[in-house]
């Protein structure tokens, strides 16, 4: 049922400097995605957090038992066993990571930048907002057959499952909605980084949060040889790069 189970999903930790970034996994993935922009940070002299998401890493069963304030709660407190350690904290998300990412800037106006990759805003399959009905009938349908990634070595990286697990994603439809009706409330410095061959997201999704962000510091990035996952896609490094730069550039 899963995608590439030689890879380990856990949640990875690796202990650096003053400057801490939390890195959130997408929807059904894992850790393992963050891993390279977790890696390069790192080495760099940051404090990296990785966490592993409920009900994902483990069975479809498990993830298709969760409600969204699960995953907000669980951030909330990934962020603030974070900030116990580190003077000052980013945070950073992938495709619903980065939804959990503006999520947490509403909550937290003081932190000092966010990074939100391939933001699911809004996304490309008007399937989803069918999902609070047919989560009742189905448990899983079968996952995309077909890759947008252009590196073909990218997928080796990803841990995933291999269904996409209906109830579950009612729920993230319900924290797509919670987080876009309080767009105006994301004032913190804000670097929006998204791909033109991204199939998974709206190709409008990452211009209209920016559009939408109440943050006056904003920058949009725009990628072209990319799909979905730009965190181990063949343009990941110039992703990490941009990262760094915008962290050093606001106090990291």
């Amino acid at each position: 049922m899963t995608r590439h189970a030689h890879l380990d999903p856990s949640s990875f930790f690796l202990a650096g400097g003053a400057t801490g970034v939390l890195l959130l996994h997408g929807f059904t993935g894992s850790p393992t995605e963050m891993r390279w922009i977790g890696d390069y940070l790192h080495a760099r002299g940051m404090t990296v957090s990785g966490p592993l998401l409920p009900g994902h890493g483990t069975t479809v069963e498990a993830m298709n038992r969760c409600r969204w304030t699960d995953w907000t709660s669980y951030v909330e407190q990934a962020l603030a066993d974070l900030r116990a350690r580190c003077q000052r904290v980013f945070v950073a998300g992938l495709s619903m990571g980065s939804l959990l990412t503006l999520y947490l800037t509403q909550q937290h106006p003081d932190l000092p930048g966010a990074i939100a990759y391939s933001p699911a805003t809004w996304v490309r399959e008007w399937q989803i907002y069918l999902t609070p009905i047919a989560k009742y009938f189905i448990a899983a349908r079968p996952g995309a057959s077909v890759s947008d990634l252009v590196d073909p070595k990218a997928d080796l990286q990803i841990w995933s499952y291999e269904v996409y697990p209906v109830p579950a994603a009612a729920q993230l439809l319900g924290l797509q909605l919670h987080v876009r009706r309080r767009l105006a409330q994301v004032t913190c410095p804000l670097l929006l980084i998204y791909s033109s061959g991204d199939q998974a997201i709206h190709p409008l999704s990452a211009s209209r949060t920016y559009e939408r962000v109440g943050s006056r510091d904003k920058e949009l990035v725009m990628l072209t040889r990319s799909g979905h996952n730009i965190a181990v896609d063949s343009q990941w490094r110039q992703v990490a790069e941009k990262t760094e730069a915008f962290i050093r550039a606001h106090g990291g």
